[in-house]
């Protein structure tokens, strides 16, 4: 969990016969922490619906070290722009929990040609005509450098009720460290974080938003605001 980079898989292998029926792809950018299994219900959801999943399990330490997160989202867009060059299709973005910060949003920075790449203009442009919507689920979430621990030690996360004290110390000390080397650099990346999600309103399509006013590991009043300034950029 506390490591870099991360990886992406198809969640189908037959994914092209599928959306010759008129389904489409759904980029899954799952919680830090999740495993392939995790993601199972969710991929079968979608495939119910005839669309096929592009998920991306990232790292932790994407959060702070936005040139990883960046190499992963370079490799992840050019898997999805090869997939559409062979069947354009209606392409969904959903993230979950901390998956924006650790790749997303930085795949959002490389369609809209916020960062230098060696992707085709021309397979950007697809990519942009091809998206659809946003599915924001218990996300977004505040870049926080505590995020990491929470989940850690969340009993949801270790499957056990009372998560043992050392690993709370362990989880935190990790946390108090990163504080300390990236002080400097942690308000500008917050901040450019929350630029291009909101930003994002441009590339058009709804947004289905989905969270739960007792989430601790997803506030509600972050989701809420986030959902009530884009909704006033629609307007």
């Amino acid at each position: 969990m506390w490591g870099f980079g991360g990886r992406f898989y198809w969640g189908r292998k037959d994914r092209v016969e599928r959306r010759r029926n008129g389904g489409g792809i759904v980029v899954v950018f799952a919680w830090m922490s999740s495993q392939e299994k995790h993601l199972k219900n969710y991929v079968q959801l979608y495939a119910s619906l005839g669309w096929d999943s592009l998920v991306c399990h990232s790292e932790f330490l994407n959060m702070f070290f936005p040139e990883k997160a960046a190499a992963l989202a370079l490799d992840l867009l050019i898997e999805l722009v090869q997939e559409l060059k062979m069947r354009p299709c209606p392409v969904v973005f959903a993230s979950f929990s901390g998956g924006p910060k650790a790749c997303m949003y930085k795949v959002l920075q490389m369609i809209d040609g916020l960062c230098e790449v060696q992707v085709n203009p021309d397979d950007l442009q697809l990519v942009k005509d091809c998206f659809s919507g946003h599915i924001f689920d218990s996300s977004p979430v505040d870049f926080t450098s505590d995020l990491g621990a929470r989940f850690a030690v969340h009993p949801s996360v270790l499957k056990i009720s009372n998560p043992p004290r050392i690993v709370s110390w362990i989880a935190n000390g990790i946390s108090s460290g990163l504080d300390a080397l990236f002080l400097s650099r942690f308000e500008s990346h917050r901040a450019e974080y929350w630029q291009t999600l909101y930003a994002s309103v441009k590339m058009g399509g709804p947004y289905l938003i989905l969270c739960s006013e007792n989430d601790d590991l997803a506030p509600y009043q972050i989701i809420c605001n986030f959902a009530q300034k884009n909704a006033t950029t629609w307007c």
